[in-house]
């Protein structure tokens, strides 16, 4: 899945060029999905960064893998830790940031049948997925390298 996609179709759900109230159905839909364009940035940015982009030069099954070992849950927790994000440059941090914010309401759009949103709490949250996705996909290989491994491989204390 494209990252992009995912948030050209939250804007279709959105309904941003339509006149009236979209229906909350789509409006939890499309939040829902700009946090799945952010899961499936931080999943290509690990098999990009840990495997590599060029096709040509890379195992594909190893690419699958490093791409579907991201757990939403794990990558959550991990974007939290303060202590160790700190050590990220501000793009990153700020990716991390949103993920964990738009999962939590992800989560709360899925399965809170009382929770409601605006079109403009929605038009706020695609616009902040996408801006965070180009911070993370612009950030130095370096940086999206060290935080593929953090997001993805089980953190051992020493």
């Amino acid at each position: 899945m494209q990252p992009h996609d995912l948030i050209s179709s939250a804007r279709k759900l959105l309904g941003e060029s339509q006149v009236g109230s979209p229906k909350q159905l789509d409006l939890k839909r499309a939040q829902s999905t700009a946090y799945y364009a952010m899961f499936h940035s931080l999943c290509r940015n690990c098999a990009n960064a840990l495997v590599g982009k060029v096709k040509a030069r890379r195992s594909e099954s190893a690419w699958i893998q490093a791409y579907r070992a991201v757990g939403h849950g794990y990558a959550k927790n991990q974007c939290k830790n303060s202590k160790v994000m700190n050590e990220f440059p501000a793009d990153i941090q700020d990716f991390a940031s949103k993920f964990v914010e738009l999962q939590l309401n992800r989560e709360k759009a899925d399965y809170d049948p009382s929770f409601s949103l605006t079109r403009h709490d929605v038009i706020t949250v695609i616009y902040a997925a996408a801006a965070a996705i180009t911070k993370l996909e612009s950030a130095n290989i370096k940086h999206q390298r060290a935080f593929a491994v953090w997001t993805v491989m089980q953190f051992r204390p020493d």
